[in-house]
């Protein structure tokens, strides 16, 4: 019963580490696809004048 004591105060912070990890990785994720989509725009807009 005693070593069951400090998993109750280790698994939450485990839990609370790894979902902001994981927000973190989503709000990383969303920055470089929001720079994909402007690079993409760029290249789509010098491909479309030069013709």
């Amino acid at each position: 019963m005693s070593s069951m004591i400090p998993m109750l105060f280790v698994d939450p912070i485990i839990s609370l580490i790894l979902l902001g990890i994981g927000i973190y990785g989503f709000l990383l994720f969303v920055k470089l696809a929001n720079r994909g989509i402007r690079a993409l725009d760029i290249y789509i807009n010098e491909k479309t004048n030069k013709s």
